[in-house]
């Protein structure tokens, strides 16, 4: 790995070299020689370095954060809720500094890099409001009514793992973090090597913002190297990635008897029904398949469309793409930006040329453009896709989408549902019940209905994850925090135990016994 010291220029307008070595400088590593170059992505240059971790660093950070996790749990959660709003509120003040920072080292749009800021300062908030009542010890029905009292406590599990990717560094760096931290928790987290920056500087804010330091340890370095040392570390590990790399992480997991919260691939599909406006469902189709140069995890890559509306929709398609802008601009000029690595546009490359060379026609885009930067694709749009093409069923993960004509409503569904992925859909119709009785019928953990993916995944107060082969567990409400806790079950039983009282023949007891459940079959209120 090359040793060069990033210059001490400026690099964006808010972020030079001095500030990237500060975040650095935030992980520890017992080898300080063992670093690793970080790319900026809108150049293919050296943005900077970050330690490379080893697996005795990740054994070392978890006992740091684990010596700093009891005395924040036992703070009240109030006070850990208001670190998360003055969080929150730092994040808001200091945006254009992290922007700067996701758009170097992932390569997208600010446009798609300020939906970061939403997502971590909506999630920062509802979670500081909404703990207490989350964990406040709530009664529950005992085993014997009145004579049984019972309370459901949540405890911290200790400490979360976090591992990341690279398409939403701050995002999915931090957000999954905040619900474990209000819970009492301390936080492990990997930061993809590709995209540390944004995740360190919003430990940072944390700690700026009243958070012990040390709760939140990073540790950089290789997926492959930490992954299992994090694990094996951790009380509870949440992870965002790839199926085929979630199959191994829960493997490990259950290998380690900690549970474990995944959201992983997915071939999303947006369905196009006949009375949908045309005009509003283009519009959406672009958001839906070219937000973060498609480098989304609930971005669509199959479009479905009645033949009704085919000729309209296909050509209004590939004129909105054909006229969005590209651009390495750090600012908000650009309609897109890069992918993030030459391994994404590797891919993107090879499915469309393999789909090409089988036959598909390209309606728009269909080039790399390395005139705009080493990794820029231009937004594409294939039709006459057929089972033989590597893009017909595999996640791209790219700036490609697929077009396909249907006869009827039933025929997009079963074809929306001829997947081993069930992440995000999307649904566009004029009448709303239509849109909500064909959403139902879909096989997705979140399906938004004439919008593209953000009001499922920017409603906090839904649960957020995927079905079959995309993912285990859930992100956002009540299934975000309490997922991070340990459930205690406290019964106290009074005047009479469960059971046969000392002196009652069994075969009394047991006739007794049984009218009562008879009875109570019958009484309101009783469960």
């Amino acid at each position: 790995m090359s040793a060069t010291t990033p210059t001490a220029t400026p690099i964006a307008p808010h972020v030079d070299a001095a500030r990237l070595r500060s975040l650095a400088a935030r992980v520890r590593a017992a080898d300080p020689d063992a670093l690793q170059d970080v790319t900026n992505a809108m150049t293919g240059e050296v943005l900077g370095q970050v330690p490379h971790c080893a697996p005795d660093d990740v054994a070392a950070a978890a006992k740091r954060a684990r010596a700093v996790q009891r005395a924040w749990a036992a703070r009240p959660v109030e006070e850990r809720a208001a670190v998360l709003l003055r969080f929150h509120d730092l994040v808001l003040d200091r945006q254009d500094e992290v922007l700067d920072l996701i758009q170097l080292e992932n390569g997208k749009a600010r446009r798609h890099a300020f939906e970061e800021i939403l997502d971590v300062t909506m999630n920062a908030r509802y979670y500081a409001h909404t703990a207490q009542e989350y964990l406040r010890p709530k009664r529950r029905q005992g085993a014997q009514l009145a004579l049984t009292k019972v309370w459901e406590l949540h405890h911290p599990k200790g400490l979360v793992g976090v591992i990341s990717p690279w398409n939403y560094p701050l995002t999915l760096g931090i957000s999954d973090a905040l619900p474990a931290l209000v819970a009492g928790n301390a936080v492990l987290t990997k930061p993809d090597a590709q995209t540390p920056y944004a995740a360190l500087w919003a430990v940072d804010l944390l700690e700026e913002a009243g958070m012990p330091v040390g709760l939140v340890e990073v540790v950089t370095g290789s997926g492959a190297e930490l992954g299992r040392p994090i694990i094996e570390s951790s009380d509870f590990l949440m992870f965002t990635g790839s199926t085929a790399v979630g199959r191994t992480v829960a493997a490990q997991a259950g290998e380690n008897l900690i549970d474990c919260s995944m959201e992983l691939g997915g071939k999303n599909a947006l369905l196009v029904l006949d009375d949908a406006d045309v005009d509003k469902a283009v519009a959406g189709s672009v958001r839906a398949s070219f937000s973060n140069t498609g480098q989304l995890c609930i971005s669509m890559e199959r479009i479905y469309v009645p033949g009704t509306l085919w000729d309209e929709f296909t050509s209004k398609l590939a004129t909105a793409t054909k006229a969005m802008r590209l651009s390495a601009a750090i600012d908000y000029s650009g309609d897109m930006g890069s992918l993030v690595s030459q391994k994404q546009l590797d891919t993107v490359v090879r499915h469309v040329e393999d789909a090409v060379a089988k036959g598909a026609t390209v309606l728009a885009g269909g080039r790399a453009r390395p005139d705009l930067g080493p990794f820029f694709h231009e937004p594409t749009i294939l039709t006459d896709v057929d089972e033989s093409m590597e893009v017909y069923a595999h996640e791209t993960f790219g700036p490609l989408v697929s077009l396909y004509r249907v006869a009827d409503e039933e025929e997009a569904i079963a074809r929306a549902n001829d997947s081993e992925y069930g992440l995000n859909f999307s649904v566009w119709t004029s009448d709303e019940e239509r849109g909500r009785r064909v959403a139902a019928r879909l096989e997705a953990g979140t399906v938004n209905v004439n919008d593209a993916y953000a009001a499922a995944w920017g409603s906090m107060d839904a649960p957020m994850g995927g079905m079959k082969a995309s993912g285990l567990g859930r992100r956002h409400g009540e299934h975000g925090i309490l997922k991070y806790t340990e459930s205690q079950t406290i019964a106290v039983e009074r005047l009479i135990p469960v059971g046969a009282p000392d002196g009652l023949n069994p075969k009394t007891y047991a006739r007794i016994a049984t009218r009562a459940l008879r009875l109570a079959k019958h009484l309101p209120g009783v469960k």
